[in-house]
């Protein structure tokens, strides 16, 4: 982890909302900005249904932004076509959450990661194959696997399949969207692990999309918490996780597990669902689940802040 103050990802006022068939729009992100560093690992956390994975693809360019710029090494990508989007590509990847889903069932592993070589013309037939192998060694696969089909794997050695396809051309920003979700509890700590120790030795800059808590912490040198498609807080992992400032940040935190049981906490309960993102709140979104609520913030979208240097809260009672 930790990287350079030079900005390579930069998303400023990202907005995607989808038309519904019977008439209104669901707001699937708003007013959503960030900022990754060359060689930084940024964790975005949220609830199930927050809008993480929507702006994860949104700053790939996989879903056209209805308002909002992403710029990636200081060019804007927002609205480029497909052929001035291509050279993109190549620099920048990601990593889905479903390993059965997001590899070609009826494709072996040796074209599954040979293909984006042959799309972005890199090497010849014969260094596709040693650059294949390569790849399956960096993560923890033998060169046998090659032949194999997705199916004849496990579900956390498919990740590291994904992974390797992923690393194929060589990017320099990669996306990990709930990278060990779907994997048992036992295999979940090596991907992890793995995915830390490629981006370090590869220099790589990381947005890591989860809802757990923990392991944003672990991985993440600054935390985005997002909730209903929108920034609630931002900081430097150790200081977020020491000093949360927002209320749902709070909750959050206070409904992970405590590894010691003898810890206390001041409970602050996260009650009830999250609102439709298709009717959301006036106002501060959460406003509706807070427990700190008062009259102002069904009036009042809260700015996002800054209560300490590098460490921001969308709250109006940070600013009251």
């Amino acid at each position: 982890m930790s990287g350079t103050d030079t900005p390579l990802v930069e998303a400023e006022g990202l907005a995607v909302r989808f038309r519904l068939p019977r008439g209104g729009m669901l707001h699937a992100v708003e007013d959503f900005s960030l900022t990754v560093n060359r060689g930084e690992v940024v964790g975005v956390v949220g609830e199930s249904g927050s809008g993480k994975t929507t702006a994860g693809r949104a700053i790939l360019r996989l879903l056209e932004p209805t308002a909002g710029r992403v710029r990636f090494d200081g060019t804007d990508i927002t609205h480029l076509g497909k052929a001035a989007l291509r050279p993109f590509r190549r620099r920048m990847q990601v990593v889905f959450q479903d390993p059965y889903g997001s590899l070609n069932p009826r494709r072996r592993v040796r074209d599954i990661i040979g293909e984006a070589l042959l799309i972005h013309g890199i090497g010849t037939r014969a260094d596709r194959g040693e650059r294949v192998a390569a790849l399956l060694g960096q993560v923890g696969l033998s060169g046998e696997a090659m032949q194999r089909y997705p199916h004849e794997f496990s579900g956390g050695q498919r990740q590291r399949i994904a992974i390797a396809r992923a690393l194929a051309v060589q990017p320099e920003f990669l996306v990990a969207d709930e990278p060990v979700s779907a994997l048992d509890v036992s295999v979940q700590a090596q991907v992890v692990n793995l995915l830390l120790d490629l981006q370090r030795d590869l220099g790589l800059a990381m947005l890591f999309i989860a809802h757990d808590l923990a392991v944003v912490h672990t991985v993440s040198d600054r935390v985005v918490v997002v909730y209903l498609g929108r920034v609630m807080e931002t900081g430097p992992s150790a200081v977020l996780y020491r000093d949360p400032r927002h209320p749902y940040t709070r909750a959050l935190l206070e409904a992970a597990p405590v590894p010691d049981p003898a810890r206390r906490r001041s409970r602050m309960p996260l009650a009830g669902d999250i609102p439709s993102p298709a009717n959301p709140p006036s106002g501060c979104v959460f406003r509706t689940r807070c427990p700190l609520a008062m009259p102002a913030c069904a009036e009042t979208v809260p700015p996002l802040a800054e209560v300490a240097p590098g460490h921001a809260s969308a709250c109006l009672r940070e600013t009251a």
